[in-house]
């Protein structure tokens, strides 16, 4: 009878054995993650602690046991250490073991970024922003910090110049300083791709010089098989050291980007992008111009035009003329036909 009772209580822990041990390997290595998701997307502060982490995964639920989470992490240790920032990707079916191993050794998903069309640093800081963690009054700091553009040979008009429009990969936990520094290597590849920085030299250009006759270039244009023609016409101007005359400058030195017509009044506004008044280019870009528009720099039409005005019903596009009477008569032609339409 007490041999039964021994193999009852030995063949009762084996059993409870089995369960613990099945239990315990499925809380390690089974599946915790829901399924049901396509993928759960964890950000992870700066600074956050292990118990931050327990309250984005439990507030978020998506974890199927929440408890053997918490389990796994104190046997792993993870409980005790400081936790990587960044952007996790948690796959469905993800383990606990496999999600705490993903976060304790940082293997966080990148970012994309992308920006173009922006005027601003302050506009451009706000897009990058909305895709890390940094905030956008520490990305425009270090813009408008003039030792810190000094440093890489540029100021704080120039330092646009850096941001070529694009989509590129960061990690979301990226600071300023870091992204600043990501942008000069990716700007780097930029200029030497396609003998671009050859093409500027051969103009005569720096790249900021580039850069920002573009941004002018692509403001005067809706056309953008023109842009190579309205390069060439600005490059000849600044060969014979005549005036750019930009209308898209003005609107810029003026500060009101609803003007659709610029007036006598508007020409004599005071200011080093006021291309009116001052002679060659202004101390920046006056836009974000695309990659197009800056190869169209780099790449302008061979002609002697130095005049252009839009054309009447040109649908955007400009008449070209190499004289000042043959500008005076396009520019004649243009007046007419907005006149015949009432439009002032």
């Amino acid at each position: 009878m007490l041999r039964k009772i021994y193999i009852f209580i030995f063949s009762f822990l084996i059993v409870i054995g089995l369960v613990v041990g099945i239990l315990f390997k499925e809380w390690i290595w089974g599946p915790n993650v829901k399924k049901d998701l396509k993928s759960y997307e964890l950000y992870i502060p700066t600074g956050s602690s292990y118990k931050d982490v327990l309250k984005e995964l439990k507030d978020d639920r998506w974890l199927k046991n929440y408890a053997s989470f918490r389990f796994v992490a104190r046997m792993m240790q993870y409980n005790n250490e400081k936790v990587p920032p960044g952007k996790y990707v948690l796959e469905p079916g993800m383990s606990n073991r496999g999600l705490i191993s993903k976060i304790r050794a940082g293997k966080q998903t990148m970012v994309n970024i992308t920006f173009n069309n922006v005027r601003f640093k302050e506009n451009l800081a706000g897009k990058i922003a909305n895709y890390i963690e940094e905030d956008s009054l520490n990305i425009v700091g270090l813009l408008q910090n003039q030792e810190f553009c000094q440093v890489r040979g540029l100021d704080t008009n120039t330092i646009m110049t850096l941001f070529i429009p694009n989509t590129y990969e960061f990690y979301w936990n990226t600071s300023a300083l870091q992204l600043v520094r990501g942008m000069e290597k990716e700007h780097a590849k930029f200029w030497k791709a396609m003998d671009r920085m050859q093409k500027a030299d051969s103009l005569g250009l720096t790249k900021e010089e580039v850069f920002t006759l573009a941004s002018i270039v692509e403001k005067e244009t809706l056309v953008n098989d023109e842009r190579p023609e309205v390069a060439a016409v600005y490059l000849n101007r600044l060969k014979k050291g005549m005036l750019l005359q930009a209308d898209p400058t003005v609107v810029y030195a003026v500060g009101d980007f609803s003007l659709r017509r610029v007036l006598n009044k508007h020409l004599k506004i005071d200011s080093p992008y006021n291309t009116y008044v001052y002679s060659g280019l202004p101390p920046g870009p006056i836009c974000m111009p695309d990659i197009g528009t800056i190869d169209a720099v780099l790449n302008p039409n061979n002609h002697n035009y130095i005049y252009f005005c839009a054309k009447p019903n040109g649908g955007g596009r400009h008449a070209f003329a190499k004289t000042l009477r043959g500008h005076m008569k396009n520019a004649r032609a243009y007046q007419s036909w907005l006149k015949s339409r009432n439009i002032r």
